[in-house]
């Protein structure tokens, strides 16, 4: 009697274990591939394959939705085709994420110009100056940018 009670838990035993393996297995290939998307749209990115980068983009976000540089190529991608919404959503997302991510706040700064969001573009362009670290040779191309959206009232007050 002792002897089936030992072989029923050896064999309970059995299955968890091999329970446990799979599932550390499966774990353990999602983070590979979770690592791999962002690292593989990187390099598609960098040969100019946007279509095929996007997706692998959209991929490393669902995995991990706090991917900021994922975001960031996402916004990068919709600029370069003038898809201006989605840059927008994008790049407010890497701020979420991260507020000072001086090449989000940049590019975000640049759309506002480009949008004549004047408000927009003169709140971002104090916290770029605030925060620029690498960013800092962009300053003086973002301001002679602005300049040229000034209002004329505005520019009376100064």
């Amino acid at each position: 009697m002792q002897k089936k009670l030992n072989i029923k838990c050896m064999k309970k035993c059995h299955f968890f274990i091999q329970i446990l393996i799979v599932y550390f297995f499966i774990c353990s290939t999602l983070y590979a591939a979770k690592s791999n998307f962002f690292i593989e749209g990187k390099t598609l990115y960098e040969n100019q394959k946007f279509e095929k980068s996007k997706i692998l983009f959209e991929r490393d976000i669902v995995f991990n939705p706090k991917s900021e540089s994922s975001y960031l190529y996402l916004a990068k991608i919709y600029n370069n085709n003038d898809n201006k919404e989605e840059e927008e959503n994008n790049l407010e997302s890497v701020l979420l994420l991260n507020p000072e991510n001086e090449e989000a706040l940049y590019m975000l700064t640049l759309l506002k110009i480009d949008q004549s969001d004047y408000d927009k573009a003169k709140e971002l362009i104090y916290k770029f100056n605030l925060l620029c670290k690498s960013f800092c040779s962009k300053k003086s191309e973002i301001q002679s940018k602005f300049d040229k959206l000034i209002p004329k009232n505005e520019k009376d007050k100064n």
